[in-house]
């Protein structure tokens, strides 16, 4: 018999992974990473990252294969991820010197990750 409680703890060490490997690989291109998890009532952003005068908010999805990873940011997952950039920004006021970009970092078993720049829209202000 199937347990949804572990398949949720499953799911969840999963992604966690997931987002350790996302971050070393953002490491590896000279990324600085200024905070995972950040989370708010109403959205969340998995990984900050900065290199130069960019600032990417990072949305890692781990799925079977790519494509399947890339058709999960929903448009509802846009808007909660933008909600969570408006509260990140707000509370880091440095961030508005600098470019705000939507990425996607796509993991696959057995695939290098894949990294997306400009996946998504960010609506900030």
């Amino acid at each position: 018999m199937n347990d949804p409680e572990n398949a949720r703890r499953a799911a969840r060490a999963y992604g966690l992974q997931a987002e350790t490997i996302a971050t070393l690989w953002l490491r590896a291109r000279l990324y600085a990473i200024l905070d995972r998890n950040f989370r708010i009532k109403d959205g969340e952003i998995d990984i900050v990252a900065k290199r130069g005068g960019t600032i990417a908010f990072v949305e890692v999805k781990a799925r079977g294969d790519l494509e399947e990873a890339f058709i999960a940011i929903t448009p509802q997952k846009q808007r909660r991820i933008s909600r969570a950039v408006n509260r990140w920004v707000a509370t880091h006021p440095f961030a508005m010197n600098c470019t705000l970009r939507g990425d996607a970092i796509f993991i696959a078993p057995g695939k290098l990750p894949r990294h997306l720049e400009d996946a998504f829209e960010l609506r900030v202000g």
